[in-house]
C-alpha cells in the first residue's frame, strides 16, 4: 500500500465533513485540497478562519502520521500558528501543502501553504505534533 492510499484508508472524521480530499502524500510533502463551500463561510462568503486552522491540521497530522516511528502510537497537535493573508470566496477551491521543518523522534513541526487555484496565498500555518 503506498502512503496515499495508507491516508486514504484512515479517513478523519472532520476532514471528511469538511471534503479534504489528499491528492500527493510523500514522507517530504503532503497536498490536499478542499472546495470552499458556504457552510465553511463567514459572513461575507469568505473561508472561515477556523475552517483554514481545521484543514491545515488535518493535513499536518497526516504527515506526521506517515513519519512516524515504528514504535509510536499515533499523534496529537500541541502548538499551531496561522498567519492568515488573504481570502478565498465561496465556490473556489483551495490547496493545502505541508512540508517539514523538523521531524524528530517525540516532535514534529509541519509548516503548511494555503493558496487558492491562482496561486495566492490564503495563511501559512506553523504547527508542533507530539509523537505519541
Amino acid at each position: 500500500m503506498g502512503l496515499l492510499e495508507m491516508i486514504q484508508s484512515r479517513p478523519m472524521p472532520l476532514a471528511q465533513l469538511m471534503g479534504v480530499t489528499f491528492t500527493e502524500v510523500a514522507k517530504e510533502k503532503v497536498v490536499a485540497t478542499m472546495l470552499v463551500r458556504e457552510d465553511l463561510c463567514t459572513l461575507g462568503h469568505t473561508v472561515h478562519g477556523g475552517a483554514v486552522m481545521a484543514f491545515a491540521d488535518s493535513v499536518g497530522a497526516a504527515a506526521t502520521i506517515i513519519n512516524l516511528p515504528p514504535e509510536a502510537q499515533g499523534t496529537t497537535t500541541i502548538e499551531s500558528k496561522t498567519n492568515f493573508l488573504g481570502g478565498a470566496k465561496a465556490g473556489t477551491t483551495v490547496t493545502a501543502t505541508a512540508t517539514p521543518v523538523h521531524l524528530g523522534r517525540r516532535t514534529q513541526v509541519w509548516q503548511t501553504r494555503l493558496t487558492t487555484s491562482e496561486g495566492k496565498l490564503v495563511a501559512l500555518v506553523t504547527q508542533t505534533q507530539m509523537v505519541l
